[in-house]
């Protein structure tokens, strides 16, 4: 098939998913660290599916750390930074939006490069995907932290700033005309 009918094709089937149910939780409430959750087997599942996507060969890598010599030097509005240890945070992030919305993201699972017109072009759905209020964010903000306290040791973790930062840099992105591009790297 033609790339543009591919593109047609694809952007049809996203426009017209619906948004998600609520879904079951794979964490149930820590009895022995208030404030954190214990994952269960399906979390754990999930969390090796996620962390199966990730492309961990010398080109993938190599073209990681030539897209990273072009990020700015400091955090702002044109770059996002989110940290777990012993979790990935957009598997946190997958799990609090569920799979359709996830797969409205730009990308493959938490990365992409993309030039000027596909940022423009990315951005309606990742706004409509991100940019939650109300019990849709309140409810993702509990999921994301089920995550970095169920499969990783961050309870803490800023889960406001891990839905609001992509948004924020695609925007940026957007305003000024510039491409963006997404990473995951595990140290």
């Amino acid at each position: 098939m033609p790339d543009q009918k591919v593109r047609e094709l694809l952007g049809t089937s996203v426009q017209d998913s619906s948004p998600t149910p609520a879904r079951v939780s794979l964490f149930s409430t820590s009895t022995s660290s208030p404030g954190s959750w214990n994952a269960d087997e399906d979390a754990l599942r999930s969390s090796t599916f996620l962390d199966a996507r990730y492309d961990g060969s010398d080109h993938a890598e190599a073209l990681r750390d030539a897209v990273m010599d072009h990020f700015p030097p400091d955090v702002g509005e044109d770059l996002f930074v989110a940290v777990v240890r012993r979790a990935s945070p957009f598997s946190a992030l997958a799990y609090a939006l569920g799979p359709d919305a996830t797969l409205r993201l730009p990308g493959w699972f938490g990365e992409f490069l993309l030039d000027a017109g596909q940022v423009g072009a990315q951005l309606p759905a990742t706004e409509e995907t991100l940019a939650l209020t109300g019990t849709p964010r309140r409810d993702a903000i509990e999921r994301i932290h089920a995550w970095t306290s169920g499969l990783g040791d961050d309870p803490a973790h800023d889960a406001e700033d891990l839905l609001d930062g992509p948004l924020r840099v695609l925007r940026h992105a957007a305003r000024t005309g510039q491409g963006a591009a997404g990473q995951v790297r595990w140290y």
